[in-house]
């Protein structure tokens, strides 16, 4: 296993560093300090090392999009309606920053600090990438100053391991997540990929992507992936809606070894199974991608990654059967992900 530290960027006169680690097969994982943002998961290939995830050349370019590619997402991944929720005997407006709602942590999330980083080689076969800032009340605007970890390791198993730890001075919310884009192919766009999800229903959105409330079922139809179904014909079929493709919140089982999702390319064999312990996954085609976006592999289009986001239901102080994704103040909560890789 090798590791290492250097500066990547500089963005709003602060260092951007970036944090790797490569295992003993080629497999590389490279993180950024600047929203804790995955920038590389590669493997290696007859024709060099293939990036799974999409990325960009500057952190501007992560920044200046509403995307939020392969960033780090918290307090609460998804929408609060109207930015308000109730917690304790107490009600709570934060700030909004798509329309009255509260997308992704708000204006002042995750994606948009830059972390403090170290690499962890206590265990040397599973190297850790370990971010660590603390989100004040006073800056967010949520209740309690939150000190959160993001830790990013990788073993010679081909396995990407995520860690959210959160603590907080007070009661709060905290529903984080990863926003991770994938392509898997040699090709631009995911169409050709095969895509399975635990998943029989998934939440209903009003016209602002607010869950209603409902679930509605996948069976049969463009959003059923349960057995396994291909991109390409799953987006044809959505061509009609105002999307024109998936932006969609899954209720997930997980099995018994807590994988939820898989993702897999047929011609190339490179396969992604997302293990998590939590009922949702976020599944976005990047149907609104456009050629302003200065993606590394190009100019943004629609298609060309899929984001799948692993967390609990959105809205869920509003909506109290999806879960309970309070924090208790003292208390010291850990979420996981796991990125198990084929190639």
């Amino acid at each position: 296993m090798q590791t290492a530290t250097k500066h990547w960027d500089t963005y709003e006169d602060e260092a951007v560093t970036e944090y790797s680690i490569e295992n003993d097969h080629g497999v590389k994982l490279a993180v950024l300090s600047w929203g804790a943002t995955l920038h590389t998961l590669s493997v290696p290939t007859d024709k060099g090392d293939r990036n799974l995830v999409l990325s960009y050349h500057k952190m501007a370019h992560y920044l200046d999009n509403p995307f939020y590619v392969c960033m780090g997402i918290g307090r609460t991944g998804g929408r609060i309606s109207r930015g308000t929720f109730s917690l304790g005997q107490q009600t709570y407006h934060v700030a909004t920053n798509e329309g009255q709602n509260t997308l992704h942590g708000g204006p002042d999330g995750f994606n948009t600090v830059n972390w403090a980083g170290q690499i962890d080689t206590t265990d040397p076969n599973e190297p850790r990438i370990i971010l660590t800032h603390t989100f004040k009340s006073t800056d967010d605007t949520y209740p309690g100053d939150l000190t959160a970890q993001m830790i990013y390791s990788l073993d010679n198993q081909d396995r990407v391991h995520l860690e959210f730890v959160g603590n907080s001075t007070a009661l709060t919310l905290f529903n984080p997540t990863a926003h991770l884009y994938f392509n898997l192919s040699d090709d631009d766009l995911i169409a050709g990929q095969t895509l399975q999800v635990n998943s029989t229903e998934r939440l209903e959105l009003d016209d602002e992507k607010l869950p209603t409330g409902r679930m509605l079922p996948n069976t049969g139809s463009a959003y059923d992936f349960a057995n396994g179904q291909n991109l390409g014909e799953s987006l044809r079929a959505l061509q009609d809606i105002p999307e024109q493709g998936l932006d969609d919140v899954y209720h997930v089982t997980p099995d018994a070894d807590l994988a939820i999702a898989k993702l897999s390319d047929p011609l190339t064999h490179r396969s992604v199974t997302i293990k998590s312990d939590r009922n949702a996954l976020v599944v976005f085609t990047g149907n609104s991608f456009n050629s302003t976006m200065k993606l590394a592999s190009g100019p943004g289009q629609p298609y060309m990654g899929i984001a799948l986001e692993a967390q609990s239901l959105p809205d869920s102080p509003n909506h109290p059967e999806f879960g309970d994704v309070s924090l208790p103040a003292g208390e010291t909560r850990c979420y996981q992900i796991s990125y198990d890789l084929t190639y």
